[in-house]
């Protein structure tokens, strides 16, 4: 079963939340009010009890050393009840029954307190009781009186019963109010979240993708981060959208032209012979290599502007890196005439944290544009420097250089600021170089110089650690 068919809805989750707490509540004060509903009975019909046995025990007297006493007739009037509770009274003096039920649970005298009740249930003739009792010591009687008074307890049984059921209906009205209220409480507490979903369920009927913010009127506190995420994540989509639009129309426009090369040569090839056709695959070879290096290019490019979250930086070794540039293009240099050297303090340490894919990115184009558009004999020196401030890659050549006119835009993409003559290029390596360094956090720029072009890589606050 698949995970959003077992998921509950929310209003069910928010309904159980809610009610589920109540229910332990109610509980709770069922439990709480059932004990409390028995004390009162009790102690209720104990005060009953009680007056009826200090009434009989008050007639207890000693008259011509003999015990004698005069059952009033109140004290059983007081024990009178709908439930018709049986009573029994029992008088012993010591261990002789003076009145009363003989066979009633007599107590140890040695327990009682004088002329304080007692209270105590027991069975009685197969019904069970409760039973009052008091001690009293008269004059000139060397032995204790116990008097006792007992009735069934039908009455407190049903008047507790009639208590804990008002309680019990209580509670279920109370439970089920709430759950019947709960239910368009929740539908309206839920109408923002519904207006949230109408609001994207709405861009699905628009013929082209809208990225544009949500728009759901005045939202509670708790959803604001949602709309806000969500936000943001169609900023990020939008952003990704036109970078593959833009990737796609700066690859179908910088590409027509050597596959229009590549066509017409190949069609040359196909109606020439001997030098002309060599000829034509002398231009078709160079055209695929512009392709090859075109490509590449681009894609590097679109790796360098790719939008979401950065892999968490590592530290790099720029002496490794610029070392690593050099071997791989010192047969472009030697093919070009181009002394290529690396400058470095052999004392220093050069690490930054970074990519090492995008820093070696930023080398070999700065390297590759050095060599290009230099001329023969010339050089171009990979220089390392470091202070506390920072540590910094400087790629110098002694070419043309760029004029300071046209240093604004030399970091645009397809922007070409070679002389007439000079070899030709897709116009990105600098745009690489731009968008890596700001996924790297550090900054390019063109350094100062006497003649040729000088472009410097900061990374800040590594070297003093370094």
């Amino acid at each position: 079963m698949p995970a959003e068919a077992r998921a509950p809805a929310l209003r069910t989750r928010l309904l159980v939340a809610v009610l589920g707490p109540l229910l332990a509540a109610a509980i709770l004060i069922g439990v709480v009010g059932a004990t409390l509903i028995t004390d009162v009975v009790r102690r209720t019909s104990d005060r009953v009890l009680g007056g009826a046995l200090g009434a009989i025990a008050e007639t207890v007297q000693v008259e011509r050393g003999e015990v004698t006493l005069d059952l009033p007739a109140a004290a059983f009037g007081m024990l009178e009840n709908a439930e018709r509770d049986n009573v029994y009274y029992r008088i012993a003096v010591g261990g002789d029954l003076l009145t009363g039920y003989a066979d009633l649970p007599a107590p140890d005298p040695a327990a009682l307190a004088v002329d304080v009740p007692a209270y105590r249930f027991a069975r009685y003739r197969g019904q069970r009781i409760r039973i009052a009792e008091v001690r009293r010591d008269l004059p000139r009687i060397n032995r204790p009186v116990i008097v006792q008074i007992a009735e069934t307890i039908d009455n407190r049984s049903a008047l507790t019963r009639r208590l804990m059921i008002a309680l019990l209906i209580g509670e279920c009205v109370l439970v089920g109010g709430a759950a019947l209220l709960l239910r368009p409480a929740l539908g309206w507490s839920l109408r923002p979240l519904a207006r949230l979903r109408g609001a994207i369920e709405a861009r699905d009927k628009r013929a082209r993708p809208d990225f544009s913010p949500l728009d759901t009127g005045p939202l509670p506190r708790e959803l604001r981060p949602l709309a806000g995420a969500f936000d943001r994540l169609l900023a990020q989509l939008d952003t990704a959208t036109v970078g593959v639009r833009r990737f796609t129309a700066d690859a179908s426009h910088q590409m027509r032209t050597p596959l229009s090369v590549l066509k017409v040569q190949v069609a040359l090839a196909r109606r020439g012979s001997g030098a002309e056709r060599h000829e034509a695959l002398d231009e078709i070879g160079d055209a695929v290599t512009r392709l090859e290096r075109l490509v590449t290019q681009l894609l590097a490019l679109a790796r360098a502007e790719e939008a979401g979250v950065s892999a968490p930086l590592e530290t790099v070794d720029l002496r490794e890196v610029a070392a690593a540039v050099i071997t791989r293009q010192i047969n472009q240099a030697i093919e070009a005439g181009i002394d290529l050297t690396l400058e470095t303090d052999p004392v220093e340490t050069y690490q930054v944290p970074g990519h090492r894919t995008l820093i070696f990115e930023i080398l070999s184009n700065l390297v590759d544009n050095g060599i290009r558009y230099n001329r023969r004999g010339g050089t171009v020196t990979v220089s390392l420097q470091t202070s506390r401030a920072e540590t910094a890659i400087a790629v110098i050549d002694d070419g043309p250089g760029i004029a300071d006119s046209q240093r604004e835009v030399a970091f645009d993409r397809f922007v070409r600021l070679g002389a007439l003559g000079s070899p030709e290029g897709s116009g990105l390596g600098l745009a690489i170089v731009r968008s890596a360094v700001a996924r790297l956090n550090a900054t390019v720029g063109f350094g100062a110089a006497d003649r040729g072009t000088t472009i410097v890589v900061r990374f800040s606050g590594t070297a003093a650690a370094g």
